[in-house]
């Protein structure tokens, strides 16, 4: 007969096997993402750029976006077929532009990084705030997913979002793309919408040219794919509500690639290729004189020495949420008015006060 010990020992190993066996399905979440039934997209990008819009429309919901205010979440579902559970993308958008950037620590955690996109919302018609909201938002998040990792992965060897980007890689492009060896794949999918198409279409070509190749190039070198649309447009929101359905519920996507710089760029990740994309557009600019790191920060230096990066204030201050209609509520709006005029009220008796001390002192 066996011993008590020796049945709890084979139960022992039987649930570490089984833990093993569910984390290495969770690493390689990623590459059988089809087979997922719940995934998580993260919405975040240009202030008033169009993400809320761009939300409502791939849930085809029909109302008038409102403003986000800070961090917002909301859900969608759909069905595969009959007796079949439905497939559920959580969806967190990220208000603010860049002034809340801490907040993307809690939609990017352990229990979702296997099954997280990021969707990079840039308003097109504001170019010279374009680099520095790509540039701010995605290092939040990549700094993230870093310690998501390493706190994740504690119990074997760590894995930074670098070596994650690295195998992204080789699935983002084939083995034979010539490019493989120069690009830095963001670690979890990505997908850049360039909004306002409507407002863009009216620029000089030249700037039109500028910030097209820029963005192809970002995209390329982050293995990110890239769509240009308008809220004005359905067929441009209809594309990109493709794009968006791919993320979050393992959808086809689309195949078509546009890269002609008088219509909205289409580019799906490792469609494009430096050859095709070509140098930054330095018509006026000596390359020798900004003195680059390396080809991201070459093509950061030309672009803004086109378009020079505004002069705002990272942290601005926020509107006061009590005081926006689309947040009112008369009952507690009243007793709040009542409040604010009693703390006045204190305020003023108290500052007498303090007056009539310093007199006798």
């Amino acid at each position: 007969m066996p011993k008590i010990s020796d049945l709890l020992w084979d139960l022992a190993a039987s649930e570490v096997q089984s833990r093993e066996s569910r984390t290495g399905q969770d690493e390689d979440a990623e590459e059988n993402n089809t087979s997922l039934n719940e995934r998580t997209v993260f919405f975040m990008g240009s202030k008033t750029g169009g993400k809320t819009t761009v939300l409502l429309r791939f849930l085809d919901r029909d109302e008038a976006p409102k403003p986000t205010l800070a961090l917002e979440y909301t859900f969608g579902r759909r069905a595969r077929g009959h007796n079949t559970p439905k497939d559920i993308a959580h969806l967190w958008e990220l208000g603010g532009g860049t002034s809340l950037s801490e907040l993307v620590q809690i939609p990017i955690t352990a229990h979702n990084i296997s099954s997280l996109s990021v969707v990079l919302v840039l308003d097109l018609s504001k170019p010279n705030t374009l680099w520095g909201t790509m540039e701010k938002l995605l290092n939040a998040v990549r700094t993230q997913v870093d310690k998501v990792w390493a706190l994740s992965q504690k119990s074997r060897e760590s894995k930074s979002s670098r070596q994650l980007g690295q195998n992204r890689a080789l699935r983002v492009l084939h083995k034979d793309h010539p490019d493989r060896e120069l690009i830095d794949p963001f670690p979890v999918p990505l997908l850049i919408i360039g909004s306002k198409f409507d407002i863009f279409q009216d620029f000089e070509t030249e700037k039109r040219n500028v910030i097209c190749k820029t963005l192809r190039f970002l995209a390329h070198f982050y293995g990110a794919s890239l769509i240009f649309t308008s809220s004005k447009s359905e067929g441009m929101m209809s594309k990109t509500r493709g794009f968006v359905s791919h993320l979050a519920f393992g959808t086809e996507k689309g195949k078509s690639v546009s890269t002609d710089p008088s219509k909205p760029l289409v580019i799906p990740a490792g469609m494009d290729s430096l050859s095709q994309i070509g140098s930054p557009p330095t018509t006026d600019i000596d390359i020798g004189t900004l003195h680059a790191k390396n080809p991201l920060d070459l093509w950061k230096k030309v672009f803004e020495r086109i378009f020079p990066p505004e002069s705002i204030r990272a942290h601005k201050e926020v509107k006061d949420p009590a005081k926006d209609p689309q947040y009112s509520e008369p009952q507690i709006d009243s007793m709040r008015a009542q409040k604010d005029q009693e703390l006045s009220q204190y305020k003023r008796e108290q500052s007498k006060s303090w007056k009539g001390l310093e007199l006798e002192t």
